[in-house]
């Protein structure tokens, strides 16, 4: 007989015997009906154990008792391979062991009315007569709902708050010479032509040449002089270097 049901299940029937696993659409909960033993498996099992019995006692007294058992053997292993290609019988036993799984384990599961799926009672809405899915119920609804605004707001308090207040900054050492980038060597990397980097008398801080005033804490420089060339340190006035007589 046909039985309208759920499709969602896995067959975990073997030789032995059947048993079958149903599953809810929505949670995929599953329902294992009860174990039915085969009765083809265990002829087979009782005719096995009747050709050994007859063999042995042919090996033991010869003659009759020997063909005898090993006439029944060799239909007992016949019979076993039958039922190892799955027999016409043990299929009829399937079939009729879904059968009764169905009835055993649909009253576990309902099915909606709106989206036809077959669902266990976790996911079934008594109060609006839907499967969850269909129709949240309220209370988990309006908990979800909850949570996932506060999941947004904290994402969003995350992506404006300062949680460093260091300084991000990156100073270009520019070539006195041709005004590019010159690197961080003593020579640029654009002219070839030596940096002449000097410090400040105050804070230590690298000095571009020619600077009055000190980057880093403000300090005036300009009253000393420094060679664009070898960056030598000269007295005010001076108008040639006099480390490599470069015009200052």
């Amino acid at each position: 007989m046909l039985h309208a049901f759920t499709r969602n299940h896995d067959d975990l029937s073997t030789d032995a015997g059947f048993q079958f696993e149903f599953f809810c659409d929505c949670c995929g909960n599953g329902f294992k009906s009860t174990f039915k033993p085969s009765t083809t498996y265990s002829a087979k099992k009782r005719t096995e154990g009747l050709g050994r019995g007859i063999g042995i006692l042919g090996n033991l007294f010869g003659g009759a008792f020997s063909s005898i058992g090993s006439a029944v053997e060799s239909g007992s292993h016949a019979i076993g391979d039958r039922l190892d290609d799955k027999s016409p019988q043990w299929r009829k036993e399937q079939e009729q062991a879904f059968d009764e799984a169905q009835a055993e384990v649909k009253p576990h599961f309902t099915k909606c009315p709106a989206c036809n799926k077959w669902v266990c009672s976790d996911c079934w809405n008594e109060e609006e007569t839907l499967c969850t899915d269909c129709a949240p119920r309220e209370s988990a609804y309006v908990a979800k709902s909850r949570n996932e605004a506060m999941r947004r707001n904290i994402d969003k308090a995350a992506e404006t708050a300062q949680v460093w207040h260091g300084k991000i900054e990156e100073r270009a050492t520019l070539c006195p010479h041709c005004g590019k980038p010159a690197g961080s060597g003593n020579f640029c990397n654009n002219c070839g032509k030596p940096l002449g980097m000097h410090k400040c008398p105050k804070c230590g801080a690298a000095l571009q040449p020619n600077a009055k005033f000190c980057g880093e804490c403000g300090t005036p420089v300009g009253g000393k002089q420094f060679c664009p060339q070898c960056g030598t340190e000269n007295e005010p006035g001076t108008k040639f270097c006099g480390e490599c007589g470069a015009k200052l």
